[in-house]
């Protein structure tokens, strides 16, 4: 980002924050523990960040006139989710600093290009394979082996737009059911268990990381994350310095995580890249209640032009998120000594649906 670009807000300034969801609303809440306000655009009425911003913007991201008064509410914009079309963050560029810059977004919106980019930075990934259509995806097998893991290239999280595709399954049936017309075919990877490091990156290059997390999911959601991570200090500092290329190369502008696999071999665990998150992440929800400061006030602190911090971690930390019906047992945790509950604040629990999550700190 050049100096003539750079944003420096002062207290009473506007964050524009794309995305109204439970990231959005963190993010705003703290934005105005520095006394920085915050205007949240989201097509969705409902959007739990409109709860806790005095001005909110209910339009679909391609109103073109919506966005233009959005722009020129607020003095830089950032996002709490990576798929924001295109247009929108083009059309926003041109009016305010949009903070990480929509380029990243070509990055990381793409499966594929995510996996060409870390691939080119000499740092490890599953192999992969381009596939658009059944018969290409015949032959991403023949490339790749099984089992694998056959992913839409955009739009999937939590275990949505994928499949584990094994010996005997159909490839033609397979693609039918994923229903895209561009995937990419990942090696299944027998990892030891699944990490990521959050971190921050300033305008001016300086990259602070959080420590690194361990994470468990059930049924491709996240459901507990636990820092630190249960690996050697030597690959802890490794996670990190992949986690600090990655936003050199992007020169990325805030928070974002990185999902990384530890992988067992004969010299030794070794780390290989998963996904790229350019954005506040579900496994930094512990830094809430279990740093100095929490992934969301250094997002903040970074897209603003101020001096990012240098948490310290109080303990140690578990992140248990509250999805579906588990919001509805939100009460048992009240009286857990050390535990904080954040609620966001959504309509009725879906399966699936992440309704909030609890941290534990054990003091040191």
């Amino acid at each position: 980002m050049t100096s003539a670009n750079r944003v420096t807000l002062k207290p009473g300034d506007t964050i524009g924050i794309l995305g109204g969801g439970q990231l959005g609303r963190m993010l705003a809440l703290a934005a105005a523990r520095l006394g920085l306000k915050t205007q949240v655009f989201s097509p969705d009425p409902d959007s739990p960040a409109f709860d806790v911003v005095q001005n909110a913007t209910c339009a679909e991201y391609a109103d073109v006139e919506a966005l233009e008064l959005f722009a020129s509410d607020v003095s830089v914009i950032s996002y709490e989710f990576e798929n924001i079309p295109s247009s929108t963050a083009m059309i926003l560029s041109a009016r305010r600093p949009v903070l990480p810059d929509p380029k990243v977004l070509e990055t990381t919106q793409d499966r594929l290009a995510e996996k060409d980019f870390v691939t080119k930075l000499g740092i490890a990934t599953a192999r992969y394979a381009d596939v658009s259509s059944a018969q290409g995806l015949k032959v991403a097998i023949e490339k790749i082996g099984l089992p694998a893991v056959l992913k839409t290239r955009r739009f999937g999280y939590d275990g949505k737009g994928q499949a584990v595709v094994r010996e005997g399954d159909d490839p033609d049936k397979v693609w039918a059911d994923l229903e895209t017309r561009s995937a990419i075919l990942e090696a299944f990877v027998p990892f030891e268990r699944e990490v990521s490091v959050v971190a921050a990156r300033s305008a001016s290059g300086e990259v602070v990381c959080y420590d690194v997390t361990e994470n468990e999911h059930r049924d491709h959601i996240l459901k507990f994350s636990h820092a630190p991570a249960r690996i050697s200090d030597e690959l802890a500092a490794q996670a990190r310095t992949i986690a600090e290329k990655i936003a050199a190369a992007l020169d990325y502008v805030g928070v974002f995580a990185v999902e990384m696999f530890v992988v067992p071999g004969k010299d030794g665990p070794s780390l290989m890249v998963n996904e790229i998150a350019p954005r506040v992440h579900n496994s930094g929800h512990w830094t809430l209640d279990g740093a100095s400061v929490s992934q969301f006030e250094q997002h903040i602190r970074a897209i603003a032009g101020w001096p990012l911090a240098h948490p310290v971690r109080h303990g140690d930390v578990t992140m248990t998120n509250l999805i579906g019906d588990d919001i509805l047992d939100y009460g048992k945790w009240l009286g857990v000594p050390g535990a904080t509950v954040h609620i966001y604040g959504k309509g009725a629990p879906r399966p699936g649906r992440k309704m909030g999550h609890v941290t534990e700190v054990k003091r040191r």
